[in-house]
């Protein structure tokens, strides 16, 4: 699992105007990340179309989304708009998807109109987005990072995903992580060591984003405190040797900050840029 080259990804969503946005999306290609990933959500900009822009205006940069919920869009659409992402970047598009946040699902019924579906509908509707995508990726592949926070989603992912990120309890300790890192992996058999996955950096040193302290429930003090496995903490340096060792015991070699610690984090990638 060591083995596997570091990347880092920036989580960001257009919030006050075009020009924002793409001066967002060249300051992480700037800055040394590999790609900008959209988060899903009503109250935000058309995560497919922020995508599209600031793959626009780079050259190397990747992008994609964090995550799309499963809900908001017919397997058949979310797949098509995925490939020609995919086409139209010269490959450079990443597809995040999910079952979605317990908000968001009431958003799609409220708002869109969409009936109310299960976490098993759900689910399915997730697989049969990745079955359309592969049957449209017949020249180009888009890797698919699948949001795998229930023991169906692992297994789920394990078969089909190229990216795991494992949402988890704030509190989880390494050994937890551990262990649903292991079950995504024996769910996926002989294509255990082909799945990249992916750390969601909570608390960067002693902060986190507002926005998310509300999602969390916890304060970054909680967190710190704590021990989550969601905080990274020290001088760059110490991040560094942190994450190489997360990688080496945990698998994690795909790390992702909020837009909200963009710059502080960027030395970190100096250090680990390329091993």
């Amino acid at each position: 699992m060591g083995d596997r080259r570091f990347r880092f990804g920036l989580i960001a969503a257009p919030t006050e105007s075009g020009a924002q946005w793409r001066a967002t999306a060249r300051r992480a290609e700037e800055l040394g990340y590999d790609t900008l990933l959209m988060p899903d959500g009503m109250h935000l900009f058309a995560p497919m179309l922020a995508a599209a822009t600031a793959a626009a205006v780079t050259s190397t940069l990747r992008v994609g989304t964090f995550v799309l919920a499963s809900t908001a869009r017919p397997p058949r659409t979310a797949a098509w708009e995925a490939h020609s992402l995919t086409a139209l970047t010269d490959q450079r598009f990443e597809m995040g998807i999910g079952t979605g946040n317990p908000w968001m699902n009431r958003q799609v019924v409220e708002e869109i109109g969409f009936p109310e579906t299960s976490p098993g509908e759900r689910l399915a509707r997730v697989r049969e987005t990745v079955e359309q995508l592969r049957k449209l990726d017949t020249e180009t592949r888009t890797p698919v990072l699948i949001a795998a926070g229930g023991p169906r989603s692992r297994a789920l992912a394990g078969k089909v995903a190229d990216i795991v990120t494992l949402p988890h309890p704030g509190l989880a300790t390494a050994a937890d992580v551990r262990k649903l890192v292991e079950e995504t992996r024996e769910a996926a058999g002989g294509r255990a060591d082909d799945i990249e996955f992916m750390l969601n950096v909570v608390v960067f040193g002693d902060t986190m984003p507002p926005a998310m302290e509300r999602i969390a429930g916890m304060s970054a003090a909680d967190l710190v405190e704590g021990g989550s496995q969601l905080v990274l903490r020290g001088t760059p340096r110490e991040v560094a040797d942190d994450l190489l060792r997360r990688r080496d015991e945990i698998g994690y070699s795909y790390v992702v900050v909020n837009a909200y610690h963009v710059e502080e984090f960027a030395p970190v990638i100096e250090l680990l840029k390329d091993r």
